[in-house]
Formats: structure tokens, sequence, C-alpha cells
């Protein structure tokens, strides 16, 4: 008789009463109130193979990762913060009914950011940025960092891991997409980036993972900020901040990239002097760059006629005038929609709840 095949026993995670309330009630729950735990949820397999991934590149460091609200390791700690909302399927739905898009939502995705984060992690571990090498190779950390920046996609300067070329945000950030595109299994990122200035910074991180093999970790700081158990705040209370917030960026940002093609205009006019107002000129060439735009960057027409539409308000209420000829105003346009079309979508902007 042959033997009988050992079973796996396999531990029945319970289904938190929260998980099945609508949104309205889901909503008035607290942070602290959740039990939310890293152990047996979606998010802990990725964590183990993130550290499998480093173990088998000769770090030592096994980051501190715990739930918080939002994607992020603290300045000087050794640490990956991880959102609330990828943690739980009910609160993955919860995030993109909210906010129109979920951060990490799948395998995918949350593994190019915890290799991101991770890089960070490294870096406050062993203090890299306070090294002249890597100020050399990626700039001035203490460079201030901006919420908007202006993205050069051509350039081969840097890697492209995350969307929206995020390297070329802050030295800091062009760190950590270099680290995690090395850290990426099979990425073969020698052939990816040859012929490319990235690729020396790559071959430095390379180095400099294998100088710092068996070296100790000296991280300033301990703690876990923003821990989910720590927060006595409901959910209702905190999408009503992040909406809020995100639509204030989001009128920055477009008057950042105002600014960038059409100039103030001024409170004197010279004789002879004739001013084109921004709003009426981006209602002329409307019609023949919105085609383009949908075209370049895939999407629908209404969607780059929502990003017009708040591009033309704020050239109103700034009171925006040309301040180059029309054709060279007409491409810049052009090149601007694009890159906030592309920003919008990207950010979930085109579905919040208004």
């Amino acid at each position: 008789m042959p033997p009988a095949k050992k079973t796996r026993r396999t531990t029945r995670v319970p289904t938190p009463r929260w998980a099945r309330l609508a949104d309205e009630e889901l909503l008035d729950w607290r942070f602290c109130d959740l039990g939310l735990t890293l152990p047996r949820s979606p998010v802990a397999p990725r964590v183990a193979r993130l550290v499998r991934e480093l173990r088998a590149r000769g770090i030592a460091l096994r980051p501190d990762f715990w739930i918080a609200t939002d994607w992020f390791s603290p300045d000087d700690v050794a640490g990956v913060a991880i959102p609330f909302f990828v943690v739980h399927p009910r609160l993955v739905r919860l995030e993109r009914q909210q906010m129109g898009e979920v951060e990490g939502g799948t395998a995918a995705a949350c593994m190019r950011l915890l290799r991101h984060e991770a890089g960070h992690a490294v870096d406050h571990a062993y203090r890299l940025h306070e090294r002249d090498d890597w100020a050399t190779t990626f700039g001035r950390h203490s460079m201030p960092y901006r919420w908007s920046y202006r993205p050069r996609p051509f350039s081969k300067s840097f890697v492209q891991h995350l969307d929206l070329w995020y390297a070329q945000s802050h030295p800091a950030e062009d760190f950590a997409e270099t680290f995690a595109e090395w850290l990426t299994p099979g990425a073969r990122w020698r052939t990816r980036y040859a012929g490319w200035p990235a690729l020396e910074k790559l071959e430095y991180v390379d180095w400099v993972m294998g100088e710092l093999q068996g070296a100790r970790a000296r991280p300033r700081k301990k703690g876990r900020p923003d821990a989910v158990p720590s927060l006595r705040m409901t959910l209702r209370e905190y999408y009503a901040s992040k909406r809020t917030r995100y639509l204030r960026d989001r009128s920055a940002l477009f008057d950042r990239a105002l600014l960038r093609v059409f100039r103030i205009k001024p409170a004197k006019k010279k004789r002879g002097e004739r001013h084109t107002r921004a709003d009426r000129f981006l209602r002329q060439v409307r019609p023949r760059i919105r085609r383009s735009v949908a075209r370049w960057t895939g999407e629908f027409q209404y969607t780059v006629d929502r990003v017009l539409d708040e591009l033309i308000a704020r050239a109103r209420a700034l009171d925006l005038v040309l301040a180059a000829d029309a054709g060279e105003t007409a491409l810049d346009a052009a090149i601007m929609l694009v890159m906030q079309t592309r920003d919008y979508v990207h950010r979930g902007y085109h579905k919040l709840l208004r």
C-alpha cells in the first residue's frame, strides 16, 4: 500500500469585519482599529522576495517594514513604509474608488516601488549620499525637493524604472531609481543602457554595493513614522485631506507649466505693444493640438480636453499672455499638454471625486 501523501496545512486568515462593509461605513473606521499586519497579507510574499533579492546581491541589510499611509523611506531610517491600501483587497478597492488609482496595486508595480524604496533605505543605512563619489555621480543630496519638475523625456543620463522619468526629480531619487534598476533580477541593465551616460551610474552602484558586502549599517535614526496602529484619524478624514491636497497640488503644477510657456501680462503696455491672451490662444490652437496629443499619449480626446480646459482656466486666472511668436508657442503648448495629460492620468486626477 503506497504511503499517504502529505498535505500542507494552511492557516486561514479570518476576514476582518470591516472588509464586508460598504464604502460609506468603512470610511468611518479609524486606522488604529483596522488591525492591519504585514504577515499573511498580499504584500508579505513581495517583501520576502525583495529581501531575497537583496541577499542575492550580497547586501546584508534587511530593511524594517511597516504599514503607513503612503510609500516612503524616512530620512536617516533604514526602513520602508508600505501604504495600508495595498495590504488588503478591500482597501485596494476603496483606494481606487476614492483616488482613481492604486499606486503599487499590482504585483509588478508593488515590486518596482519596493525596490525603489529599498534603494533609499540602503542609502540611509550606509549614509552613501555623504560620500564625495556619490555626489559626483548623482548630484548634491541637499538640493531642495520639488513637487514639480521638468523632465527631459529623451535624456539618456537617467534610468527609466518608475513612470514620469522620476529619476530626474532629485539626486536621491536618481540613486534610488538606479539602485532599483540594478537590483531587478534579469534586468540586463548593461545591455539595455549600453551607450547611455546612465550606464556609468549603474556601474557605480554595482561597484559600491560590492564594496559594502559585509559592511555594518549605520542609520542615524530608528522609528516608524505614520505607522497605522498609532493613527486615530478615520479613513474619511484621510481621503478628504488627500483629495484636497492633490487638487491643490494639481493647480500649482499647472501654474508652473503655464509660466514656462507664457508670461504674466505686464502692468503697463509699451507703445505699439500687443498682448495675445494665453487662454484665447489655447482655444485657437485647441483643435489641432488635442488630436496630436491624444495620439501621442494614447489617451482619449475627452481626457485631453479636460486637461486643456483646466489649463485655459488657470491661464485666464493668472492673466497670462504670449511670451514668443505663435508658431513656437503652439509647439511648446503641445509639449506642455502631453506632459500634463500623462501626469494627470498617472496620478488619477481624471477619476477623483469632486
